[in-house]
């Protein structure tokens, strides 16, 4: 027996999340930083189990079929695309291009682009950045950076390429390699680099352990994400910068 239906018109709020095959992290701290009252809907992008520029260079083929696997039927307000090493790689125009190409929405975004429109807003110039990947890789970061005029003189990393291990990476490392890149001083934040590293309970111990603000990967694309999307970025779990401008 057949029976008779309606329909709702879908007039949610709605953001697209491209997630890497490899990363354990980032789809949990963004449903922590986004609203519940918003519909995260997530993608995936096969990516290497080592993170080396041919590795990241690779996911560029595969970005518009991962955006054409996001339910269509509804425009996104803004997509992100979940790699700041990937972007600084393929760049963050061609990104933008391969997932607004194969996916309705007004926006798209990366951990690189939030970067650098947050350092934009909170006047920040000089970025400490800690890093887990090896150091071929951190310096296409580190060069991108500074050709959008941000300068990164104090940089640590664990020289680590498996992605499997960098998850795993101890919050005490991390608190460990913070406090020895702080007092090198001459900077205006911390950065902690890649969407993997589980950094985003760690941001306001490190804080004040540190003295200075702490931007993460997966902070910082939420807060853009959020941003594109007309939304308030005044939440917890955003650090004191986010709170206070």
């Amino acid at each position: 027996m057949n029976m008779p239906y309606t329909l709702i018109q879908a007039d949610e709020a709605r953001l697209g999340l491209i997630v890497l095959q490899t990363d354990e992290s980032l789809e949990r701290d963004l449903r922590q930083l986004i609203p519940a009252s918003v519909n995260l809907l997530v993608s995936r992008v096969p990516s290497g189990d080592e993170v080396s520029e041919e590795t990241l260079g690779q996911m560029a083929q595969n970005l518009p079929a991962s955006a054409a696997l996001l339910p269509q039927m509804q425009r996104y307000a803004a997509i992100g695309y979940g790699c700041t090493s990937g972007a600084a790689v393929i760049g963050p125009d061609r990104v933008a291009a391969l997932v607004g190409g194969a996916a309705p929405t007004d926006h798209v975004t990366n951990p690189l682009t939030a970067l650098l429109a947050a350092c934009a807003r909170l006047q920040i110039t000089r970025l400490g950045i800690l890093s887990p990947y090896t150091v071929e890789v951190s310096d296409r970061l580190r060069r991108v950076l500074s050709e959008n005029g941000i300068d990164t003189p104090v940089f640590g990393s664990f020289n680590e390429a498996r992605e499997e291990r960098v998850v795993r990476i101890s919050p005490q490392s991390i608190f460990s390699a913070c406090e020895t890149l702080a007092p090198r001083g001459g900077i205006d934040a911390l950065f902690l680099s890649c969407t993997n590293l589980r950094t985003l309970d760690l941001i306001e111990e490190l804080e004040a352990r540190t003295g200075l603000p702490v931007l993460s990967s997966n902070q910082v694309i939420a807060w853009h994400m959020l941003r594109l999307a007309g939304m308030t970025d005044a939440m917890p779990g955003f650090g004191r910068l986010f709170r206070d401008h």
